[in-house]
């Protein structure tokens, strides 16, 4: 492995640099399998790298699979303690009436948070999600309107929420990027709370004991897998958003110990298709990809000059340190350049990107491009420090 720096006199010319790679490369990465799905995308989560797609930006209805935003909005709600696991929630006439995936609960019961929760994930419960957005927001018109303005602050640009539960409606959209964000923000950001997911029966007292069992066959086929979400519709077809963890091989110095891997299918023909296609594209993720750590938390991958500054260098990379995923067997022949503007004049503040580490391989196929950030802040130099700078860059 070597590192290069591209110099150059402007953020123009680097764009177009950029540009120019990422038109001629001709990727030679692992190919993913023939899955019949609508749409689907594998993302290592590790790494937060797609490691595949067909038609990831592709509007679809998302069926149940809308009930991860719903959990996510309810965990926030639970880590900022406006609500409490053990506190109970009405059940509505509406909540009660509603068609489809039900958790049985009725009018006038005072039904836990916890149970709520459980029954949304586990059963997929539409008259449990009404009882947790009403409870919550006072109203499913106020808690779509939180789900919406989640949606927005994560990124996820091509979704629109119309209800909490996922029932078809008019403009009721997502996509497969965008569900990838969800469900990949929901584990890093709610750790205390995943395991709902991996739970395999549930039922809430004097609710049909038939009514007990997790949607997500694979909960049940591999040992691994622990979430997340299944959903369904006549317009949608079978959905999943499957997650798994697995321990892997040492790799040396890099080693990374255990990756975790989200697949999304969309657009199944059946329950047991979307299960079985889903697990296709976990196995390929997982063997035909390695993850290697290439630097360690707060490293720097380069030192560059810096003009004007009271310290004639400033360290990038990256504080969670950078860690890439790439075809397996191929750790040992990585490149890496550092994209960046050139000159680097001070101030520069801690935390401010500056430039992008891009790793190929030795046939130049693009592996992943992380940006690179300012490790410490580098001031402003006194007068006379910023006159001899400006006298050694015109000269320069």
């Amino acid at each position: 492995m070597f590192l290069s720096v591209v110099r150059h006199g402007g953020l123009l010319l680097l764009c177009w640099m950029v540009w120019v790679q990422a038109v001629w490369a001709q990727p030679r990465l692992p190919e993913p399998p023939e899955v019949a799905v609508r749409s689907f995308l594998v993302l290592d989560v590790t790494t937060n790298q797609i490691l595949a797609s067909r038609e990831p930006d592709m509007e679809v209805e998302p069926a149940s699979l809308t009930k991860l935003m719903t959990a996510y909005i309810v965990f926030d709600a639970l880590r900022a303690g406006r609500i409490r696991m053990d506190q109970t929630f009405s059940v509505s006439e509406r909540a009660w009436r509603m068609p489809g995936s039900r958790m049985f609960i009725e009018p006038r019961m005072q039904v836990p948070v916890e149970d709520l929760l459980k029954g949304m994930i586990v059963q997929s419960g539409n008259d449990a999600t009404i009882a947790l957005a009403e409870g919550l927001a006072g109203s499913v018109e106020r808690f779509v309107e939180l789900m919406n303005q989640q949606a927005l602050a994560l990124g996820m640009t091509r979704t629109r929420y119309m209800n909490p539960e996922g029932l078809t409606a008019p403009g009721h959209m997502t996509t497969a990027r965008d569900l990838s964000i969800l469900a990949s923000r929901l584990i890093k950001d709610f750790p205390e709370y995943v395991g709902l997911y991996a739970i395999q029966r549930y039922r809430f007292p004097g609710t049909p004991a038939a009514n007990d069992t997790n949607r997500n066959l694979l909960l049940f086929r591999d040992p691994t897998v622990d979430g997340l979400k299944t959903g369904f519709t006549a317009a949608a077809g079978y959905c999943l958003v499957a997650t798994a963890r697995r321990q892997f091989p040492a790799l040396g110095e890099g080693a990374a110990g255990e990756r975790r891997l989200i697949s999304i299918v969309l657009g199944a023909s059946s329950a047991n298709a979307r299960a079985a296609e889903s697990q296709r594209l976990l196995n390929w993720g997982f063997s035909a990809f390695e993850a290697v750590r290439l630097f360690e938390p707060g490293q720097a991958v380069i030192e560059p000059d810096v003009w004007k500054g009271r310290s004639r260098t400033v360290r990038l990379g990256r504080e969670d340190g950078v860690m890439v995923s790439i075809p397996a067997g191929q750790a040992s022949a990585l490149r890496t350049e550092v994209l960046r503007t050139e000159p680097l004049v001070a101030p520069l503040l801690q935390g401010q990107p500056l430039g992008t580490l891009r790793i190929t391989t030795t046939d130049g196929d693009v592996v992943a491009e992380v940006p690179l950030f300012v490790l410490e802040t580098v001031r402003e130099a006194g007068f006379w420090g910023r006159l001899w700078g400006a006298i050694r860059l015109w000269l320069r």
